[in-house]
């Protein structure tokens, strides 16, 4: 099998490349794409990181209920921000705002998405893109109406490696997938309630609530929010989604038809809502059966994909790609490891995922062209993982 050099360019060179996408005209203060910060929190905090490092990009407006989060976040802004306050529709008001990055918990991004759309903003939104089934399809419509950019935040599809591995897997090089295997395991203690608490003046509890059922404010729920069926989706929601979403981008297979699911606490009965272990199967059409586990007790296995194929299995994470060729084929192994950090970290040294998606995601603004990620996929992956969480919540089984 021939594999050239040329599938396995530099990340730094790549992201040279990413970072002067559609630059097009000389970048300077009066055509800097002014954006907003819905969403305040570690995530964005997270995120802005890397967007700071894009050219031509200008933070000017922010938004959280959180008075806290709005402060952490101030510094790491070179300047300070025109508007700072705890209403996000302040910001979408502003006729200078170009766009936004949403970092609101789960069920914030759609609504957020489309009021932002609707206002004529471009939408760089954290995953999953939905908090249920039914707001998928209004989410497409109102990206499609305004003719923005948008931008799902699954990084995996700017990380140059697994970009190469599409093209390999769609050539047939490494064979046909026939079974796919993917975690994200963590041993990490988040089960402490005693560690939170807010002082009521320094927050807007019922903004943060929206249309989640009214209840009293609650320090614990409001930094762990992933974990609530009333603001988040627990593990598969939060986290195989990520890695379900390079699944059904890699092999065009994205509308699973079946969900078998179980999960326990560990660790955290009594303090979170979704179980802190799961396991899922997932059956696609044409016999491809996608298997996920998920857990904060250990961390075997970290967080990876594998793709079965007939030749061999292809491995992946979020800097290494590996071929094992099954012991009756002729293909070699390959090994490519692009930066520094275990097998199945949860990040690498190299790439830097988030500053390749929000370039890609800049670079599409000023082109006018679609991104990798935009609202339609974000909603197939998010309702894989909403099909699991189906099965999870009622007999074990869920048909979609």
């Amino acid at each position: 099998m021939n594999i050239d050099r040329r599938h396995w360019m530099s990340t730094n060179a790549l992201a040279a490349g990413a970072l002067t996408l559609g630059a097009g005209k000389a970048l300077s203060a009066e055509n800097a794409i002014n954006i907003g910060l819905l969403g305040t929190g570690g995530r964005c905090r997270h995120l802005l990181k890397a967007l700071l490092k894009v050219p031509g990009v200008k933070v000017t407006a922010l938004a959280d209920v959180q008075d806290a989060a709005r402060a952490e976040t101030r510094k790491l802004l070179p300047g300070q921000p025109s508007l700072d306050g705890r209403e996000f529709k302040a910001v979408l008001d502003r006729k200078d705002i170009d766009a936004v990055l949403i970092a609101s918990a789960d069920h914030w991004h759609v609504p957020m998405t489309v009021a932002a759309l609707e206002a004529g903003k471009h939408v760089y939104v954290e995953k999953p893109l939905t908090h249920t089934v039914a707001e998928g399809q209004p989410v497409i419509d109102a990206e499609s109406k305004a003719k923005k950019v948008v931008q799902v935040g699954m990084q995996q599809r700017s990380m140059p490696h697994i970009r190469e591995t599409k093209e390999m897997l769609a050539s047939g090089k490494l064979g046909i997938v026939n079974k796919i295997t993917l975690s994200w395991n963590r041993n990490s203690n988040r089960f402490n309630r005693d560690k939170v608490a807010v002082d009521p003046a320094t927050v807007d509890w019922k903004a943060f609530l929206g249309t989640a059922p009214d209840q009293p404010l609650d320090g614990y729920k409001m930094k762990n929010w992933r974990w609530f069926w009333d603001f988040g989706g627990g593990i598969f929601t939060d986290l195989m989604v990520h890695w379900i979403d390079v699944a059904h981008w890699l092999t065009g297979k994205d509308t699973p038809e079946k969900a078998v699911a179980i999960g326990d606490f560990v660790n955290a009965k009594g303090v979170w809502e979704t179980p802190d272990s799961v396991q899922c199967l997932l059956s696609y059409p044409g016999g491809v059966q996608t298997h996920f586990e998920g857990t904060f007790s250990n961390a075997r296995q970290g967080s990876r994909i594998e793709f079965m194929t007939n030749e061999g299995t292809v491995y992946l994470d979020r800097g290494r790609f590996e071929f094992f060729p099954d012991h009756n084929k002729k293909l070699p192994a390959i090994s490519r490891i692009l930066g520094q950090g275990r097998p199945g970290a949860d990040f690498y040294d190299q790439p830097d995922g988030e500053l390749l998606h929000l370039a890609e995601w800049v670079g599409a603004i000023r082109e006018g062209k679609p991104t990798s990620c935009p609202a339609k996929a974000g909603v197939l992956s998010a309702a894989a993982a909403h099909l699991a969480n189906k099965a999870l919540r009622g007999t074990g089984v869920a048909t979609a």
